[in-house]
């Protein structure tokens, strides 16, 4: 880790509340790293990443993929979840098991029972990629939590209010942390700061973001 990403930054207790409805859980996924990262390494096969277009033709600078039953996807004609990769005309590949039961076990701990996914976003951040202040407003049903699961380089959360204007909060998140929000704080603005340069041991010079979502 960097001698100063993270200074000024909140100190680092194993689960904090971020705001109301917003919990981040430290080195929640770490013991599950294996098993999950294999998994990720057989959707990538079935559906490699992207990089995608916004509806204003911008490229993203973070590569994208998705599994289960919808996949989120943005082209000049908008954002939009969709059960088929426009890359390879199939379905996107099927969410595993082990990524169910860590979205459900994660959602609960944040103080949301019964959350039952039905996309998982996959984003890959390399140095110097970020992602702007945004609310993740595509899904039918604002009911169910968002989990977030991070894993390679550490980066920094941005997690704001209701308006884009507001100043966001920041975080520093290492391999294995998650964050949850829903409820009150289920439309906050938040976003990830331009990623450092680094080297992790596991996923190299990289950050790799798994974001569990239901859509329909």
């Amino acid at each position: 880790m960097s001698g100063d990403l993270f200074e000024g930054l909140d100190p680092r207790p194993a689960r904090q509340p971020i705001a109301d409805g917003a919990v981040l859980l430290r080195g929640f996924a770490r013991s599950e790293e294996s098993e999950l990262l294999a998994a990720l390494r057989a959707i990538l096969l079935a559906a490699p990443f992207r990089h995608m277009i916004t509806p204003g033709g911008h490229t993203m600078s973070v590569a994208m993929s998705n599994c289960g039953a919808v996949g989120w996807a943005t082209d000049r004609k908008g954002y939009r979840y969709d059960a088929i990769d426009p890359n390879s005309g199939r379905p996107w590949p099927a969410m595993p098991a082990s990524f169910v039961g860590l979205a459900r076990r994660a959602a609960a701990e944040a103080g949301f029972a019964d959350f039952r996914p039905d996309a998982c976003l996959i984003n890959r951040y390399v140095p110097g990629a970020k992602m702007s202040l945004h609310q993740d407003k595509d899904e039918a049903d604002f009911a169910a939590p968002i989990v977030s699961v991070s894993f390679g380089l550490p980066a920094v959360f941005m997690f704001g209010g209701m308006q884009r204007s507001e100043k966001p909060q920041r975080f520093a998140l290492e391999h294995g942390d998650v964050v949850a929000w829903g409820g009150p704080s289920r439309l906050a603005y938040h976003g990830v700061a331009p990623l450092k340069d680094g080297e992790h041991p596991v996923l190299g010079r990289q950050r790799i973001n798994l974001t569990f979502r239901r859509a329909r």
